[in-house]
């Protein structure tokens, strides 16, 4: 356990070296777009989503990141579902195989629209400082969102109280967490993070503008087919066996053709070579590449003053959600029976399992955080010092186990016995004390 933080601090010290400005490669239109004045958008206009891109089968021989394959019957429907996850497999692996380090090429983003500057290099110290690749104690959190449905702050408390005492990344505390392989438990999924040089996108003025929140904070808006065609053509010369991730800085994106019908602040996805870039029907020898897409968000867009409303989505919380969802769905094709959450009407009932959709908003303070932390453009006060992971759904609330004997206990005993979500107790939301409830 000693070595492995040491190597893992070891190389993130490596990574915080490399910060200096790196070559950018150029994407996307040549043309610089005009300058132009952002629309101010209303708070009830801002709808926080994820979503999927592509989808592949793999095969042993499939070129691609450590995963493992395993199932668990709905007692619900009697169902056998099956999934691919990232890593090893908690049930049957033993020793030093139980811990995979995942290459990770992050990929910072310089994104041109209306006239501004949106650079995906200028928030990535901090997110290399962050909970997702720096170590942390998760036996506690000070503060975490209240079940109110406007996701405000309120107290924490213990959080993963069977891991107290001991540095973890982010998603690895959240997998020991859902497998409840924690305390002693020799079972780790590792992020090391490579930093590739930046790639500048001009985004055409038809496919994406300027938009300005109620705190005064402007952030870009753009189209997501334009948007996922340009990282597409990106996806071409990354290595299948890392992991792809693409960072920008307050860069999110509307569907359809309105710019108001905001905001995706993330996604995941897979592109297949040789299969129309991520279609189901990739086998034989064929590479996968996995990726995922997260802006980093400024305090004050979506999150509220003095730990108001969405309270939580501000910083990591978009690439959180992101990674969360890659490790338990890599290949964007898991199906389980289809869930509704009042927590995220916007997915409505579907049929994926997909760990941040149905706790979007729902978060924690974790860590300490020193980048634009002072006052929101128009005086107010929505950043605290601290990061704001997401609260993921854990594997036995989308397949309905009951009692749940998988994941790490809640913090204090409870009938259904362990935690349906990372966050247990502290969620407050009554649909995340028991399983998923259907739909049609």
């Amino acid at each position: 356990m000693i070595i492995r933080k040491l190597v893992l601090f070891a190389a993130l010290g490596g990574i915080a070296a490399m910060l200096t400005a790196s070559p950018s490669v150029h994407a996307g239109a040549s043309a610089v777009p005009a300058v132009s004045e952002p629309q101010l958008i209303d708070d009830a206009a801002m709808t926080a989503k994820s979503v999927r891109m592509g989808g592949a089968d793999v095969l042993p021989t499939t070129r691609t990141i450590p995963h493992w394959w395993g199932s668990s019957v709905d007692p619900n429907n009697g169902v056998s579902y099956g999934y691919n996850m990232v890593g090893a497999n908690p049930y049957a692996c033993s020793g030093v195989a139980c811990s995979v380090t995942i290459e990770t090429d992050i990929t910072p983003i310089l994104v041109r629209v209306g006239g501004r500057t949106f650079d995906g290099h200028d928030v990535l110290a901090a997110t290399l400082a962050s909970p997702q690749f720096e170590a942390n104690d998760y036996g506690a959190t000070p503060f975490a969102t209240t079940g109110a449905l406007n996701a405000p702050r309120g107290p924490g408390g213990a959080l993963s109280q069977d891991d107290a005492g001991r540095l973890l990344q982010l998603q690895d505390a959240t997998m020991r967490a859902q497998f409840n392989k924690t305390g002693a438990s020799r079972y780790h999924l590792i992020l090391h993070p490579n930093v590739l040089p930046a790639v500048v996108i001009d985004v055409p003025a038809n496919h994406g503008t300027l938009l300005q929140s109620g705190r005064g904070v402007v952030f870009a808006d753009i189209n997501i087919s334009w948007w996922s065609s340009q990282l597409q053509n990106l996806l071409t010369k990354n290595d299948p066996t890392h992991f792809a991730v693409f960072l920008t800085d307050n860069v999110l994106l509307y569907q359809g053709q309105d710019v108001s019908n905001c905001c995706v602040i993330g996604y995941h996805g897979t592109r297949a070579s040789g299969a129309g870039g991520g279609s189901a029907n990739s086998n034989g020898n064929a590479q996968v590449q996995t990726f995922a897409w997260g802006s980093y968000i400024s305090p004050g867009i979506f999150a509220r003053p003095n730990g108001g409303t969405d309270w939580a989505l501000q910083d990591i919380h978009a690439l959180s959600h992101e990674i969360a969802e890659w490790a338990d769905d890599p290949f964007v094709n898991n199906g389980v029976e289809p869930w509704l959450t009042p927590t995220a009407p916007q997915y409505g009932c579907t049929s994926v399992l997909e760990t941040g959709d149905p706790v979007v908003g729902i978060g924690f303070a974790m860590g300490s955080n020193v980048f634009r932390q002072g006052p929101n453009p128009n005086g107010t006060q929505s950043a605290d010092g601290y990061y704001h992971p997401e609260d993921e759904a854990l594997l036995p609330w989308f397949m309905r186990t009951a009692p749940n004997t998988i994941s790490e206990a809640t913090q204090s005993p409870s009938a259904n016995i362990g935690r349906y979500t990372l966050m247990g107790d502290l969620n407050q939301f009554a649909s995340f004390h028991q399983p998923a409830t259907g739909c049609q």
